[in-house]
């Protein structure tokens, strides 16, 4: 319930309490979901975005570094499943996603995996606002050279092409 999720605290002769959103656990599955319905899409989606930024060009760093074998078939997979999605944009949100979050889980840090996974749940809608042709053939080539740069192991390469790629994205 929400006691558990950290949002109330229950006290005696106090009653139910909402709990200042200093202690929410803002990762959380459930209350990002909630957050997106009754948000202000643009706020949230820009402090989205600046979390990419801060996060997502080490994750790809790290990820040519300790990627295993089966995380660069994986990235590759997901890379070609955008290249195959064409014009359908369900199907190329759902492989950017799985591209975005196999690069978390390649880290091999178990402390980028949530984040990876938070990401997956609430870049859904921000995909597919960027999802519309315009940009596809630009994002096709960014993800191209991050995928290749991760999938053969250079660090520095990964973390520019995650910079130029969130550099153009659409915020």
């Amino acid at each position: 319930g929400l006691i558990a999720k950290g949002l109330l605290e229950s006290r005696p002769k106090r009653g139910t309490l909402v709990r200042d959103q200093i202690h929410w656990n803002h990762l959380d599955p459930d209350l990002l979901r909630w957050r997106i319905e009754t948000t202000d899409t643009s706020t949230y989606l820009e402090k989205m975005f600046a979390l990419r930024r801060a996060t997502e060009p080490e994750a790809a760093a790290l990820a040519a570094r300790h990627a295993l074998p089966e995380n660069r078939a994986q990235l590759a997979a997901d890379f070609q499943a955008m290249v195959d999605a064409g014009d359908a944009d369900a199907a190329w949100v759902e492989a950017d996603l799985a591209f975005h979050r196999t690069i978390y889980l390649a880290t091999q840090n178990e402390f980028f995996w949530p984040i990876g996974e938070m990401l997956a749940v609430s870049l859904r809608q921000m995909f597919s606002i960027a999802a519309q042709g315009s940009h596809r053939a630009r994002a096709i080539a960014e993800h191209g050279d991050l995928c290749s740069a991760i999938v053969e192991g250079k660090p520095d390469l990964a973390r520019a092409a995650s910079l130029t790629m969130l550099g153009n994205a659409v915020s």
